[in-house]
């Protein structure tokens, strides 16, 4: 059977009371109880129940993050960040990972419930809006990188509209008029506000919308393939692609490339977040960077704010982009 408080403290000769106090650092102990409890802690090997204490403390200095998914780099670089964050402050992140199905989401979100956590932090959710607002009046909650509208909910995140605004104009002071737009039909803020910002950039450079230069399925790799395919059938093809996410910018990329199509000379193509894969491709991808590391400190930051606070701060917090140009523009 395992050592127990009980057996250090009657070995100790002290009360387990005393005991508890030499465990959390208490003042309150003479030195040579301090002493003898420490010795005898050691004698009997004995490991203190951390969880079971913090659990009576209704705190236990652990915040999960909830990813759709570990395959892409940018939620390890938003973990890394959190992780650089909450260990300079005394916590820890865990991780799961929900695959985008809910009921694995809602599953993992129990140890939120049980107390097991402290707080969660989620890189994408299925979470209606009207469930997030719900769970946040009881749960310390936070959306990273993926927002959902109508949640009143602490988030942080690009503005994803301003970033692609960004991308596209770069492609149209280059010189390019016919830019193909490879997005999606998922109803995400971010894949909405991409498409937005695409638009926008288009009407204020005096561009026409033609919507025959508008691709959208979903954020699967072959998507991306598919999307050029369509593009180089039409009679009047684009000069450029902005894609609203990397993978689906390499997938066109690579569909170019089996067709003799010289990306960076002949087609220039950008994407969206930055992924680690950008700079092994050959060509290397242009791309709008999401601060992956100063957004998981941020969310992380404010969210234990909000444990340590009568009020919570739910406002969506926004941070800065920045345009990558390599190879794929023919930078």
């Amino acid at each position: 059977m395992s050592v127990t408080i009980k057996d250090v403290a009657r070995e100790a000769g002290v009360s387990v009371a005393t005991v508890s106090r030499v465990l959390n650092g208490s003042c309150n102990v003479s030195e040579d109880s301090a002493k003898r409890v420490n010795e005898t802690i050691e004698r009997l090997n004995y490991s203190p129940n951390f969880l079971g204490r913090n659990l009576r403390k209704c705190e236990t200095n652990v915040i999960l993050c909830i990813m759709p998914t570990s395959e892409h780099s940018l939620y390890s670089k938003i973990v890394m960040g959190m992780q650089s964050y909450a260990s300079k402050v005394g916590y820890d992140i865990i991780t799961a990972v929900s695959s985008g199905h809910s009921a694995t989401e809602t599953r993992q979100m129990n140890m939120l419930f049980n107390k097991t956590v402290d707080g969660a932090v989620l890189l994408g959710t299925n979470f209606s809006a009207e469930e997030l607002n719900a769970l946040a009046e009881n749960y310390n909650i936070a959306l990273c990188c993926e927002g959902v509208t109508g949640a009143n909910v602490l988030t942080v995140s690009v503005d994803d509209e301003q970033g692609s605004y960004d991308a596209v104009m770069t492609l149209i002071r280059k010189g390019h008029r016919r830019i193909g737009f490879i997005g999606t039909n998922s109803d995400a803020i971010s894949s909405t506000a991409r498409e937005n910002g695409y638009k926008r950039a288009l009407k204020d450079a005096g561009i026409g919308l033609d919507e025959q230069l508008i691709y959208k399925d979903s954020y699967d790799y072959e998507c991306g393939a598919a999307a050029f395919d369509y593009f180089y059938s039409l009679d009047n093809k684009p000069t450029a692609i902005f894609a609203v996410s990397d993978l689906l910018a390499i997938s066109a990329i690579h569909k170019a490339s089996v067709s003799g199509v010289t990306v960076g000379k002949e087609l220039a193509v950008m994407g969206f977040d930055n992924i680690s894969m950008c700079e092994m491709m050959l060509p290397t991808v242009s791309t709008v960077e999401q601060p992956c590391a100063k957004m998981g400190q941020m969310v992380v930051a404010k969210l234990i704010e909000n444990m340590n606070s009568s009020s919570k701060d739910c406002k969506y917090y926004t941070v800065d982009h920045r345009i990558i140009l390599r190879q794929s523009t023919g930078d």
